[in-house]
């Protein structure tokens, strides 16, 4: 009998040894690279929301166990705490693995050298440890027949104790996940989530000039307008492999153009300009366009929903203010405003900037704004409308508007504050390059990428991010998503990348 409890005082000891070892080195290495594990956090699921007190409060607690695990006397207080916090690590791996949108990476210590399948394992023999551990503390009475009720008696209280210690430590893990998806995807607390990247398929393309933009994509190709040689079209594959050149002709060119931009929505093509205003419609087949009878109003941005129906931004005449409008080519007098859909905040002008985009797959519209962090949804009748929000903290516009009473003239008297670069809608999701740092970013990776927001539109919330990398010193210019691709224009270079199904399975209808 004596032996017998030698053997369970020394796996006992074994036991907390397991422990102490286990958490003192987690623990060193999360302080040794806490900005990194701080970060790291960040791009959890669970706990981006959480990531600066929980970054501390981990380690800590760690340390703290490994201290009652050390005196004999409070080992079982340990104990109870050991398996309380591996509880919660093995639901937060369980969740990751089953329940994620994404598997992040690994948040330091153990986690760096075993993948998340096998640290779950690792965790359910720790757990077991811990149990075992409590079984031996508590048993310590001769077995006698006294005894043996006194026995059986703590260990069903030890049994009711870890039962009630497993759904809170479980429970909050759950809470935190929640919690954590309602904060970061709703309440804007500008903490972004970098899953996979996508991966480059196909070598950059030079095109030469700097000066080309993307018009759209459709029936397997993608098109590229031109801005100094503006009835030039160059039209790719989509792997970029084979390269059309065509020029389009249209049957009016004694218009006062001043910024002729090109469209491309299989089979047709539209070129318009805002200014005079004009809008010509042709299919791609000739590249030829014909002027359409088009009196009003003038616009800053145009965009095709089908073959008699454009969305644009249009000037209120008397005062300049930015209003969207959809008009039936059909008949150029049916024209549907927006009216109060962009919210004035100075003055109408510059703080309601930013870009309008038609949906290619659904039809939708919506508009996402340039110097503050909101956008909106429509459908293609501007019939209904819904407010959203992008994850940065700016909601009014950081801008101060000067006018010259000479010319009449509005600019602005200091750099504005850009908040939304670009943005580009595809199949339900919102493209966004955001141009403000967020939480747990080093400043070497925002000079050396452009970072893209995608936003779910249907339900208006946030996804995730991913990086666009430089070329050299020159950043993100263009961007265009198509199936399950991403073009990007950085200078001359068109670079395409392929999205892996962390994205696409977001999207509202299934590519083929």
């Amino acid at each position: 009998m004596k032996l017998n409890v030698n053997i369970k005082s020394i796996i006992l000891d074994a036991i907390c040894l397991l422990y102490i070892l286990l958490f003192v080195y987690a623990a060193v290495s999360k302080f040794r690279d806490f900005e990194n594990f701080q970060t790291q956090l960040g791009q959890s699921p669970l706990l981006s929301a959480f990531a600066s007190w929980v970054a501390w409060v981990v380690p800590l607690v760690e340390l703290i166990i490994v201290v009652f695990l050390i005196f004999p006397k409070l080992r079982n207080i340990g104990l109870f705490a050991s398996f309380s916090l591996m509880v919660m690590f093995t639901t937060y791996i369980y969740i990751i693995l089953n329940y994620s949108s994404f598997v992040p990476c690994s948040c330091g210590g153990i986690l760096e050298k075993l993948g998340w399948k096998e640290h779950l394992i690792f965790n359910l023999i720790f757990i077991v440890l811990a149990i075992l551990g409590l079984f031996l503390y508590y048993e310590k009475e001769k077995v006698n027949e006294t005894s043996f009720r006194r026995i059986r008696s703590k260990k069903m209280n030890i049994a009711f104790l870890l039962l009630f210690l497993l759904l809170i430590s479980g429970g909050m893990v759950v809470f935190l996940f929640n919690k954590s998806e309602n904060i970061i995807q709703y309440h804007n607390t500008f903490i972004r989530r970098f899953p996979q990247h996508p991966n480059i398929e196909t070598a950059p393309i030079d095109l030469k000039f700097n000066s080309y933009y993307f018009a759209g994509a459709g029936n397997g190709k993608i098109y590229l307008g031109n801005y100094t040689a503006a009835l030039h079209v160059l039209e790719y594959d989509t792997i970029l492999k084979t390269r059309t050149v065509h020029q389009i002709k249209v049957d009016k060119k004694d218009l006062p153009f001043q910024s002729l931009q090109l469209r491309v929505a299989p089979p047709y093509f539209f070129m318009t300009d805002g200014t005079v205003p004009c809008i010509f419609r042709g299919i791609i087949q000739d590249w030829s366009a014909k002027l359409l009878k088009f009196k009003k109003p003038t616009f800053t941005q145009a965009e095709p929903i089908d073959s008699i129906t454009i969305a644009l931004r249009a000037e209120v005449p008397r005062t300049g203010e930015n209003i969207l409008a959809v008009v039936n080519l059909k008949d150029s007098s049916e024209v549907k405003y927006g009216i109060g859909f962009l919210k004035k905040q100075i003055d109408g002008i510059f703080d309601t900037d930013g870009s309008l985009h038609v949906d290619p797959v659904t039809l939708e519209l919506s508009y996402l704004y340039r110097y503050r962090n909101q956008y909106m949804t429509m459908d293609n009748r501007l019939e209904k409308v819904h407010y959203g929000q992008t994850i940065d903290t700016v909601s009014k516009a950081n801008i101060i508007v000067d006018t010259i009473q000479s010319r009449n003239e509005r600019k602005f008297a200091a750099p504005p504050l850009i908040v939304n670069r670009l943005s580009i809608s595809y199949n339900d999701l919102l493209f966004v390059n955001s141009g403000l740092r967020g939480q747990y970013e080093t400043e070497k990776m925002w000079k050396d990428a452009s970072i893209i927001d995608i936003y779910k539109l249907s339900d208006r919330r946030y996804l995730l991010s991913l990086y666009i990398y430089n070329v050299g010193n020159h950043k993100l210019k263009q961007i265009l998503v198509y199936r399950d691709n991403i073009y990007v224009l950085i200078d001359n270079q068109l670079i395409r990348y392929v999205i892996t199904p962390v994205i696409t399975d977001y999207y509202k209808i299934k590519i083929k």
